[in-house]
């Protein structure tokens, strides 16, 4: 089927909440104009990493999130996103919500590895599990930035039944070779769509270089920004995903039992 994806690669306005979602309520109408199925925000767009005022921002979060998914339910749209978010200790935590378009979170992944060179594992809680959830275009799983990284996770969401996995980031110059070789990456290893949503512009320490991209399951980019603030939109042929698949089964042709040295 074809999905129709919008990409809303912003300036996050550190700590204020209301601006960043003012923005995101006129990129979300905007999304819906241009016949949008999905709207996908970058990592902790709410807020950016404020790290000093961390803690009294996670206390408003409940009503922010409410308000997001009022936003996915008025524009009858998906809506993804990180967002600062107390877990159920009452920690605060980097959580991508999907929100599906009567505004319920059809999914909610809290992230799990935390970017220490960025001093996230001093302020946040980690997540404890993967998340996936059934759409009509099939099963999608939800990552944050630095879980980029780690392979094994993105083949573990592949061996489970993922096609699309979306990726909120705020990936900071001068790290673009790595954004760009390992979304392809992913892509080509698990035959699936990647769609990855990076921020632009400084949060006063680092700088965001955008390039936020969906890359199809061959590992081509359907569509990729530069390092301005804006709304990229493409839609894409999910089926393309089990086309792959079978025309290179790797998945088959694995031998997990051989995967050890010794």
């Amino acid at each position: 089927m074809k999905l129709t994806i919008s990409l809303a690669q912003m300036q996050i306005t550190l700590g204020d909440t209301a601006a960043n979602l003012k923005k995101a309520a006129a990129w979300t109408a905007e999304a819906a104009r241009r016949g949008s199925d999905l709207i996908v925000f970058p990592e902790m767009w709410t807020t950016g990493c404020d790290w000093p005022n961390i803690e009294q921002l996670s206390t408003q979060q409940a009503g922010i999130i409410a308000e997001v998914g009022a936003l996915a339910q008025k524009h009858n749209i998906w809506l993804n996103g990180s967002m600062l978010a107390l877990d159920e200790a009452g920690r605060p935590t980097n959580t991508s919500i999907l929100f599906d378009p009567t505004g319920q979170q059809a999914g909610l992944y809290r992230k799990i590895h935390l970017f220490g060179v960025m001093n996230e594992d001093e302020h946040l809680a980690p997540g404890q599990h993967l998340t996936t959830v059934e759409t009509a275009w099939g099963q999608s799983g939800l990552a944050i930035c630095y879980d980029l990284r780690f392979a094994e996770m993105f083949r573990t969401y592949a061996l489970n039944g993922v096609n699309m996995v979306y990726l909120p980031a705020e990936w900071p110059h001068p790290r673009l070779a790595h954004w760009q070789t390992l979304l392809r990456a992913r892509a080509i290893e698990n035959q699936m769509y990647m769609v990855g949503c990076n921020a632009v512009g400084s949060d006063g320490t680092y700088t965001f270089f955008g390039h936020s991209a969906i890359i199809d399951p061959w590992g081509n980019a359907v569509i990729e920004g530069g390092e301005s603030e804006l709304l990229l939109t493409a839609t894409v042929e999910t089926d393309m995903v089990a086309e792959v698949r079978a025309k290179i089964p790797v998945f088959k042709d694995r031998r997990p039992e051989l995967y050890r040295l010794g």
